[in-house]
């Protein structure tokens, strides 16, 4: 499944998919415990979770003997990259650049961020003056 295919992760998908990250490669008793201490979920919770992530093509799973193993199909950046691209479509005409700028400044930055945050932003206007639009 391509990530444009992909389906939007629910709240509770989300921390699965933390821990699943966080492990790199669990068993299913592994996810049940962390997901049992952190939310007070059941294992039948966690394992409709996890079924759900594999069919959404974030989780891979093999078994092995009598278990399951659960690996992320995706990186913890792409996965957000795919929720932000999703956000940005479906936000209201004319709020992106507001969206953007509540979204730095509610966020944590390193100086090598800034410096990106920077460089893409020198390019951006570079680009409007070159088609006039400044």
């Amino acid at each position: 499944m391509s990530p444009a295919e992909r389906k939007d992760l629910s709240k509770a998908e989300w921390k699965v998919m933390k821990i699943v990250w966080e492990l790199r490669k669990a068993m299913a008793r592994e996810v049940y415990t962390i997901a049992g201490e952190q939310h007070s979920w059941t294992p039948a919770t966690v394992k409709t979770l996890l079924k759900r992530l594999v069919d959404k093509g974030y989780v891979s799973t093999t078994q092995v003997g009598n278990g399951f193993v659960y690996r992320p199909a995706q990186t913890p950046l792409s996965t957000l990259q795919a929720a932000a691209d999703t956000l940005m479509t479906n936000a209201v005409e004319g709020m992106t650049g507001p969206l953007l700028v509540h979204m730095v400044e509610r966020t944590p930055l390193s100086e090598a961020d800034l410096d990106s945050l920077q460089k893409l932003i020198d390019a951006k206007k570079e680009s409007l003056k070159k088609r006039g639009d400044v």
